[in-house]
C-alpha cells in the first residue's frame, strides 16, 4: 500500500495526524511538505483537486480531514 501525507509543519491538523503516525511508529508514510516543495503543492492541487492539508493519499486516492485520517490510521495499523 502506498501512503503519502501532504502537509506543512505548522498546521495544527497536520500535527495531529503526524502525532498519530509517530505514536504508531509507522515508517511506511512519505511526507510531502507543500510549503517547502512547490512540486508537492502542485501535485496536491492537481491530483487532490484542492490545496487542503492534511491530505493522506492512499494508493493515489485522497483523504482529507484530520479526524478521518487518524481513524483510518487506527483501523489500518501496520504490523511492526
Amino acid at each position: 500500500m502506498k501512503l503519502d501525507l501532504y502537509m506543512f509543519e505548522t498546521c495544527p491538523y497536520c500535527r495531529k495526524v503526524m502525532r498519530e503516525i509517530e505514536a504508531q511508529g509507522r515508517k511506511d508514510i512519505t511526507y510531502h511538505d507543500i510549503h517547502k516543495n512547490e512540486e508537492d503543492r502542485q501535485t496536491l492541487i492537481r491530483v487532490g483537486g484542492k490545496e487542503q492539508v492534511p491530505c493522506l493519499f492512499i494508493n493515489g486516492q485522497p483523504m482529507y480531514e484530520s479526524d478521518e485520517i487518524v481513524s483510518w490510521l487506527k483501523c489500518h495499523k501496520k504490523a511492526l
